[in-house]
């Protein structure tokens, strides 16, 4: 008897002639999520089995499996020959000490002798007999001894089914630059894409000494969070400072959060175009802040010259948003009390609507591209 673990994946199944190529990713993509933990990873009729680890790193396998896009579910298993007296001995460790239950069966192996129901009402006969304080329940059980046999001999024996992300396996569907800050609502974008098969990396802007190395950690944790989902994460990480004090020194106040996410995404499709991404995501939601209206949409979006811009949260409201990062695990993080870049110099009445000739008007009163220039000289890369 081995313990196993089984994955099922997600939208892969809906893939015709070029499943091939999701199901290879998706198989590299578990194998990096288990990169340092002993393993084996085999295919077996259109879902995986991990075999081969170690009895103690079963949770911990388990948990790291279910953030990989792809997965729909995941169960801690018992392998065992095909035998009835086998698979029996599997179902009493799978089964609670009491309580209600019934039996499914999966008969894969035409061959076996007994069809599904038979080895459902055999096995769930000799739990009664074996175990008095069980008793059967069809409808609403307390748990439920699922028993799958395979063509190759062996049967998997398992109780719960737990989901996965779902989704689809990061790295097939191109590339795109996230921008994130310390907030709730970036990361949950990010997330967000990645579910879709996008490989994501980030740009985090920070104005030090403004903001203090706080608030710099909190992205990284945040990036590290990201990083278990989207098969590693590399995070690019300017300063804007000069560009703040600038603007603060030349411009009207109420157009700095304008000014400088214009300058945000300038930078960001110049660094997206060195690195091969494809789009830029952000984290803003229609209406959330002041900077979030149409027209500052429009204001950001038209210094990009070539890229698309995503907003995966733009029709969300704020509690659905938290709802999601709490899910994923970084809302704890978000809500760590050190402030970002935006902060820095904020207007006690931003430019709710700004209109292009305004605001163009205000940025000629700067050298935007010695400043782009300056901003880029502090990238830094890191590798998570």
């Amino acid at each position: 008897m081995e313990k196993v673990i089984i994955i099922r994946y997600a939208e892969i199944h809906l893939k015709g002639k070029n499943r091939g190529y999701f199901e290879h990713i998706f198989a590299v993509n578990m194998e990096k999520s288990l990169k340092g933990i002993r393993h084996e990873i085999h295919r077996q009729s259109g879902r995986y089995l991990v075999e081969g680890f170690a009895d103690e790193n079963t949770d911990l396998i388990v948990n790291k499996i279910k953030r990989v896009f792809g997965v729909h579910s995941v169960s801690v298993a018992y392998k065992v020959p095909s035998d009835m007296n086998e698979i029996f001995n599997a179902a009493k460790l799978v089964a609670g000490e009491s309580g209600t239950f019934k039996v499914e069966t999966h008969r894969a192996d035409k061959t076996f002798p007994l069809n599904s129901p038979q080895i459902s009402a055999e096995i769930g006969g000799r739990m009664l007999e074996s175990n008095r304080l069980l008793k059967v329940d069809v409808h609403n059980p307390d748990f439920v001894i699922n028993i799958d046999v395979r063509e190759n001999g062996t049967a998997l024996v398992f109780n719960k089914f737990e989901s996965g992300a779902d989704g689809m396996p990061v790295g097939t569907a191109g590339k795109g630059l996230l921008l994130i800050s310390g907030g709730i609502d970036s990361p949950v974008a990010g997330h967000m894409i990645a579910k879709r098969g996008m490989k994501i990396e980030g740009l985090h802007f920070h104005s030090y000494p403004y903001t203090n190395m706080q608030a710099r950690q909190k992205v990284n944790d945040l990036a590290a969070v990201l990083s278990e989902y989207n098969c590693g994460f590399t995070l690019n990480v300017v300063s804007v400072k000069r560009i703040q004090e600038e603007i603060h020194k030349n411009c009207n106040g109420a157009y700095m959060v304008t000014l400088l996410r214009r300058f945000m995404m300038r930078i960001a499709e110049i660094i997206a175009d060195k690195n091969g991404d494809q789009c830029i995501i952000t984290g803003e939601s229609l209406g959330q802040v002041a900077s979030q209206t149409v027209e500052g949409m429009t204001s950001s979006n038209s210094v990009i010259k070539n890229l698309p811009v995503l907003r995966p949260l733009c029709g969300f409201d704020k509690n659905e948003i938290i709802e999601r990062s709490r899910k994923i695990g970084t809302y704890e993080i978000s809500i760590q009390p050190f402030e970002d870049c935006c902060t820095v110099f904020l207007p006690e009445y931003p430019i709710i609507k700004p209109k292009i000739e305004d605001v163009l008007a205000e940025e000629a009163k700067l050298d935007v591209e010695g400043l782009i220039t300056d901003a880029l000289s502090t990238l830094e890369i890191t590798e998570l």
